[in-house]
């Protein structure tokens, strides 16, 4: 299938061919024509399907083939509405969205902006009176304008909650709910989510009409090609391993993710100390320092950046070749959206998990989610492994999913890009993942 077969204009086509995209993926060739067609949606799929560009594309049909807002009454300039409202969890998926809109919306003639917290908010006041068709927000930056009286919703036509599941962890539903009560009741909604958990269920309920349900992934699915690995070290010693594994293995960029801000910070300390070009993105760094920090690791300037998961959410960054849980998660989805960040548009990836014994019960439930066990990795240069093996409810350490794979990117590539056999060396992660 081509995008051609989706029933989109020329404008669009040519922006998206514009865009290097020849062919939709999964999402997009099942959420476009019900789009367009008008239909309410509830869609699920993991993260770096191109959720984005799936409700992107036929808004901006759908708006064009509406009234246009510039047309003059009386000599003066018809004023814009919103007509479009995106809700999305972080500041940095706003932005993702908006740069969407601008990249598809290139020859539409439609006015876009976003507001979110950590900026001066008069910018974004500006903008939004001089009219928008299209406003992409963060829930409590919305409410903060809607007080100002700068933002009027009453003239909604599409509503679209992106990443619904992490705006439900992040406790937006009040806010979401005072939104939608501003909202007319006569609307598209759209309605996007990496998982269904039952919440989330329940709110498509009140806010859907007779939906269209897609989900072209199961649920948790972890992405392919991705090696899946297990670093038995006691929690005072993660430095020290964090710092030997970046040393010895050969990576594009590395993504390393962490519990706490609190920590993110001492993992920078560490690494800067050791020589590491290394950053942080998370919820108490301004605005400015985050969009640095990403701006680094995008161009390759910053080789490691150190997020928390609320931080890193909807990230969509390429030539990550490696994803590293300094401290694993208690929630077993969330590793699967952690390591989404790598093994992108069909590259590789491996995905290093830094395991203590208080991690024992969480790392059961990893594995039973993703069915599959991450593979103990040993023999790391520089760094003495304790001798206490890696607890599980049972005695087998072979993979159910990950092929034969004895260290960390045991997968290669040959000159055509046909995967070539593991090589059979000593443990370690020396080789994880060939430097792109």
């Amino acid at each position: 299938m081509r995008f051609e077969d989706l029933r989109l204009n020329k404008p669009l086509l040519d922006a998206v061919h514009s865009a290097g995209y020849e062919t939709p993926t999964p999402i997009q060739a099942e959420a476009i024509p019900l789009i367009l067609d008008g239909q309410d949606v509830l869609a699920c799929a993991q993260t770096g399907t191109g959720k984005t560009a799936a409700f992107a594309l036929p808004v901006l049909q759908r708006l064009g083939t509406g009234q246009s807002p510039s047309r003059r009454e009386g000599g003066r300039p018809r004023v814009r509405h919103i007509r479009t409202l995106v809700l999305a969890p972080t500041r940095e998926l706003a932005v993702q969205i908006l740069d969407s809109f601008s990249t598809y919306g290139r020859f539409s003639g439609q006015r876009y902006t976003a507001v979110f917290g950590g900026v001066n908010k008069n910018p974004q006041t500006r903008a939004l009176r001089n009219g928008v068709d299209i406003l992409v927000a963060t829930p409590g930056r919305l409410l903060d304008h809607m007080s100002d009286g700068t933002v009027r919703l009453d003239a909604v036509d599409i509503l679209v909650l992106d990443e619904a599941d992490r705006m439900l962890d992040m406790g937006f539903m009040p806010d979401i709910r005072r939104i939608l009560k501003q909202v007319p009741q006569r609307r598209q909604t759209l309605l996007f989510s990496a998982t269904m958990p039952p919440p989330i269920r329940e709110l498509s309920k009140n806010i859907l009409t007779n939906p269209a349900s897609i989900e072209v992934a199961r649920v948790s699915a972890p992405a392919e090609n991705v090696e899946h690995w297990a670093y038995r070290v006691e929690k005072q010693d993660k430095p020290n391993l964090l710092c030997s594994v970046l040393e010895h293995t050969p990576y594009s960029k590395a993504l390393v993710f962490t519990r706490t801000k609190h920590g993110a910070d001492k993992v920078v300390r560490n690494l800067a100390r050791a020589g590491v070009s290394v950053a942080a993105i998370h919820g108490n760094k301004s605005q400015n320092a985050r969009t640095r920090a990403l701006a680094g690791f995008r161009s390759g300037k910053t080789s490691v950046l150190v997020a928390t998961d609320i931080a890193a959410r909807g990230l969509d960054i390429d030539n990550i070749s490696h994803v590293i849980n300094y401290d694993l998660t208690t929630e077993p989805e969330t590793y699967v959206h952690r390591i989404g960040r790598t093994a992108r548009a069909g590259a590789t990836g491996a995905a290093l998990s830094f395991i203590s014994s208080e991690d024992y019960g969480s790392l059961r439930a990893i594995e039973q989610l993703i069915r599959a066990e991450l593979q103990p990795a040993t023999d790391i240069p520089g760094y003495v492994a304790p001798k206490t093996p890696i607890m599980r409810s049972h005695d087998s350490t072979r993979s159910r999913g990950n092929g034969d794979a004895r260290r960390p990117g045991s997968r290669f590539a040959n000159k055509n890009g046909a995967r070539s056999r593991p090589r059979r060396s000593r443990r370690g992660p020396g080789n994880a993942v060939s430097r792109r």
